[in-house]
């Protein structure tokens, strides 16, 4: 599983870094500034959650049982919700996908909520 989340962590980042270098060099004069925030709100949030799943990957080492792989499940998660519906809102400036923004967060903090328990219960 370590070697999984540092995967996803590491994945996750890349694509973060390429999106945030996209957003700021090949997005500024193609979108609204309300919107291009939108897409860097995105862009930060996963790096934030991609470091949070290498995190993970040492944690379920460390603090070995099912809290850790729930807090990772729940940040990969989190981040297609959360980043993707942002990404998609900014490209394709359709609104109603703000509304699934919300369950991401959720899932982010549940998996930070995830994450203390696993280190608690140990």
């Amino acid at each position: 599983m370590d070697r999984l989340f540092f995967a996803l962590g590491s994945a996750s980042a890349l694509v973060a870094v390429a999106a945030g270098a996209f957003g700021a060099h090949g997005l500024r004069a193609r979108l609204s500034p309300d919107l291009l925030a939108v897409f860097e709100t995105a862009a930060r949030y996963q790096m934030y959650h991609a470091l949070a799943l290498l995190a993970v990957g040492w944690a379920v080492i460390r603090w070995p049982g099912p809290w850790p792989v729930r807090a990772g499940w729940l940040f990969a998660v989190g981040t297609l919700l959360f980043s993707g519906s942002l990404y998609a809102l900014a490209l394709s400036g359709m609104r109603w996908l703000g509304a699934v923004t919300p369950l991401g967060g959720l899932a982010f903090l549940a998996g930070w909520t995830c994450l203390l328990l696993g280190m608690l219960r140990r």
